[in-house]
């Protein structure tokens, strides 16, 4: 036999040799295998408590993994879009559409925020015969439309409602932490607007008592403010100026601008409850 005859067989040898002992080990493993989960069935059918602390310890381990896999990870929560307040100004008739964009680049508010806004103050303004335009001047000059607002003598949220004077309103929108809820407030606001101006008789008188200035001999102007931002506000809409009726006499700032707001008054006949004190604290 050649030497290379000789090499081959012993390779071939060698291969058979190992391969036999790598199954000899793989079914002796098999067999250990076997034999210990044959002694733990065994065990956990005679001790009851201790399958109960396998299964325990072997659940945790499983939330263990689960939580980690989760880490980084965003919740699903598509219920989330109903607690949005937004929506899209293209959806909007073409005069609330001309406000919002108009009142988002001013106040550097995004676009659908404030088409929700303004479309609640046009329903509001429907309900409550008030120019919703008018309710968006008010919002302007009181918060420049930022929903968390607080002023320093605690006036809150989108129209600065004093929430601790007007508690009794809130509850109808779940307590007074809706106070910050956009929609909420607005509502609130302009529900004392209205009361406002019909005991004043004039949008300047209501003005002038939303501000808290009705025993003073002036607003500081802040019902100039509002009734300038106002006109502003309607000319974006394409809405004309109203007619200016005889000038009277009148102890507010806003007596320059307060002519033009007169035919603006409320249309209701109704009279409503008096709302108890004030937005601002000066009528407390």
């Amino acid at each position: 036999m050649t030497p290379s005859r000789n090499l081959g067989a012993a390779v071939r040898s060698v291969f058979s040799d190992t391969t036999e002992g790598f199954l000899e080990i793989f079914r002796n493993t098999l067999a250990l295998l076997g034999i210990a989960v044959a002694c733990m069935i065994v065990v956990f059918l005679v001790r009851p408590d201790w399958r109960s602390a396998g299964e325990a310890q072997l659940h945790a381990w499983l939330q263990e993994r689960q939580h980690a896999a989760a880490e980084g990870s965003i919740a699903s929560e598509p219920e989330a879009i109903e607690r949005t307040t937004a929506t899209n100004p293209k959806a909007l008739p073409r005069e609330q559409a001309a406000i919002a964009y108009w009142l988002s680049k001013k106040y550097k508010v995004a676009a659908e925020p404030m088409a929700a806004l303004v479309a609640e103050a046009y329903n509001q303004g429907s309900q409550h015969k008030i120019d919703p335009t008018l309710i968006l001047a008010v919002v302007a000059i009181e918060s420049r439309f930022n929903p968390f607002a607080q002023s320093s003598v605690g006036a809150q949220g989108l129209m600065q409602v004093m929430t601790r004077v007007h508690t009794e309103k809130y509850e109808h929108f779940g307590g007074d932490l809706a106070a910050f809820d956009p929609v909420s407030n607005m509502r609130v606001g302009v529900a004392i607007l209205k009361e406002y101006i019909r005991r004043a008789g004039s949008i300047e008188g209501g003005l002038k008592y939303y501000v808290g200035a009705a025993n003073l001999p002036s607003d500081g102007g802040y019902g100039a403010k509002v009734l300038a931002e106002y006109q502003r506000i309607r000319q974006v809409a394409g809405r004309a100026a109203p007619a200016a009726p005889p000038a009277q006499p009148t102890t507010t700032a806003a007596a320059p601008a307060a002519g033009a707001a007169q035919t603006l008054a409320l249309a209701s006949t109704q009279p409503a409850d008096a709302a108890p004190g004030a937005t601002h604290p000066d009528n407390m």
